[in-house]
């Protein structure tokens, strides 16, 4: 896809506070400093669109993105950050479980994982839960420029038995590099054309 306009709509915790139904959307999910900010800058050409930290548990609030007036991303909190108050964690996902369960525009899931990491406890039950609400998603693996190639290609065998996928399920990205951007541009394109 050519980006044209890619612009911030609004922040949300709440269904009141979501824009009007109206583009299909794309949520973003995956653990706490996954990369998904940068990811999310890397496949649309900018560089602060969406705001990156170092500091996980930054992004607390559904963030909405109106890209060429044609879809919708939305910047999900990240999930599994130790150090957040068990009730902000709870909020947080009853707030994310409240969009990806009632949203009618949602037409798939974004799920980021970093390749260096062997998915944990969360990324399976996420996985679960988005296959029990029917829930179409793809699964990038994100920081690949960390690794060589041979380690590149161990790790993802890893990941893939761990979650049960196939390898080539496993989309590698470099927001870095840009490596991989194309493969996830055709994982989202696949996902807005998908007919309920």
């Amino acid at each position: 896809m050519i980006i044209k306009s890619a612009e911030f709509v609004t922040s949300a915790v709440k269904p009141s506070q979501y824009p009007e139904e109206a583009l299909p959307e794309i949520a973003f999910a995956g653990r706490s400093n996954v990369g998904k900010s940068s990811l999310i800058n890397a496949i649309l050409n900018r560089r602060h669109l969406v705001k990156t930290s170092s500091t996980p548990g930054r992004t607390q609030l559904l963030n909405f993105f109106r890209i060429n007036d044609e879809l919708v991303f939305v910047d999900i909190p990240g999930y599994g950050y130790a150090k957040a108050p068990v009730s902000v964690r709870k909020g947080w996902g009853t707030m994310i479980e409240t969009y990806l369960s009632t949203r009618k525009t949602l037409n798939g899931v974004v799920l980021i994982m970093d390749i260096r990491r062997i998915p944990g406890p969360e990324d399976i039950s996420v996985t679960d839960w988005l296959n029990f609400y029917k829930i179409p998603f793809i699964r990038v693996l994100t920081k690949a420029d960390k690794l060589s190639k041979a380690q590149q290609i161990k790790q993802q065998e890893i990941v893939a038995k761990t979650v049960f996928a196939g390898k080539d399920d496993l989309i590698l990205f470099s927001a870095k590099s840009k490596a991989g951007k194309k493969a996830v541009w055709d994982g989202i394109e696949k996902l807005t054309q998908r007919i309920d």
